[in-house]
């Protein structure tokens, strides 16, 4: 390819305002999450993140044509920042019971000091459409199957490993599932306690196994 074909240094101007687009986007997302961690997510309005935000209903309108489109962009970028503050610094632990406790390590530290504003998102947000089918409440049954199954995946390590007690690890997720959520309640409502609650039932769960009578535990290529 000769240099007259290459097309030439890219647009400036173009790269300059899709930048721009982008950060734009990442600013109202940010104010998105915390407010329908408030407010649930039918309290996302375009009026309402213009004004927080600063920007313009339509600037804000154009980005996300519809409600539900942001509704959906705000689940999917809580998502990530819950991913990048909780899943994200245990992956350098070795697998089961060393990740699962930093999992849960990290998830304390992210309803502690609340990465949003009203606390776990999944938790503010899983019962506003429990009952309501279609695309959001989709998305957040898809993330609540994703934890657990983060979760089940470190307690079938662990048994793989001889390290804990017989256990079924689908079982074992949904129960530490289940006493997170209430714990993210109790933190909101000021019970630091709470805490010790937790750790307690996490280390019932990861009772140390008899490695010479350790089940044999198959795991498919590539689990995390």
């Amino acid at each position: 390819m000769n240099e007259e074909s290459s097309g030439g240094p890219p647009d400036e101007p173009t790269d300059k305002r899709l930048l721009r687009g982008a950060r734009t986007r990442g600013l109202i997302l940010r104010r998105a999450v915390d407010v329908a961690s408030l407010d649930g997510l039918d309290g996302l309005s375009f009026g309402r993140l213009a004004t927080d935000t600063g920007l313009s209903k339509a600037g804000v309108q154009t980005l996300f044509r519809t409600k539900e489109t942001l509704q959906l962009a705000a689940i999917d970028h809580a998502r990530d920042m819950f991913v990048a503050a909780v899943i994200a610094p245990a992956r350098g632990e070795p697998r089961g019971v060393p990740r699962l406790r930093a999992i849960v390590e990290q998830w304390i530290a992210y309803a502690a000091a609340p990465l949003f504003a009203g606390g776990c998102f999944r938790a503010a947000t899983m019962t506003e459409f429990d009952s309501h089918p279609g695309p959001i409440r989709d998305a957040l049954l898809r993330d609540q199957r994703d934890w657990r199954t983060i979760l089940a995946n470190q307690f079938r390590h662990a048994l793989a490993a001889g390290d804990i007690e017989d256990l079924d690890p689908e079982l074992a997720a949904f129960q530490l599932d289940a006493v997170l959520l209430a714990a993210n309640t109790a933190l909101r409502l000021g019970d630091s306690d709470v805490v010790y609650q937790v750790q307690r039932t996490l280390d019932q769960l990861l009772r140390p196994g008899d490695r010479t009578a350790t089940a044999e535990i198959r795991l498919s290529p590539g689990t995390p």
